[in-house]
């Protein structure tokens, strides 16, 4: 039985090298590379929308690839709830400070 309340967002819904083909559901300027369900999760915390964060299922196109999915509490149409992530995703993305490459010993 669905729930009408709720919505499950995938990070592929806001990666950018993926087609619309492929899965993603926000034009190329609201999405980001490669976005890990860590950063989509934050970017629903402060948005305050209510969550479940499910971390170890697949996208059902792509089982093999364990991204994690999220059960936002629907306000408006799921479209509005992905555009206010994907809103909120870009300033996560450039808060975040990013990793260093790791040198090589020769």
């Amino acid at each position: 039985m669905r729930k009408q309340d709720k919505v499950i967002i995938w990070p592929i819904y806001f990666d950018q090298s993926k087609t619309r083909k492929d899965g993603r559901r926000v034009s190329k300027s609201l999405s980001v590379q490669h976005p890990k369900i860590e950063e989509v999760t934050m970017a629903v915390q402060k948005l305050g929308l209510k969550h479940e964060v499910t971390p170890e299922v697949g996208y059902p196109k792509t089982p093999w690839l364990k991204t994690g999915m999220i059960l936002v509490e629907k306000e408006g149409s799921k479209e509005q709830v992905i555009r206010k992530i994907a809103g909120k995703l870009s300033k996560v993305r450039s808060e975040t400070p990013k990793e260093k490459p790791k040198k090589s010993k020769k």
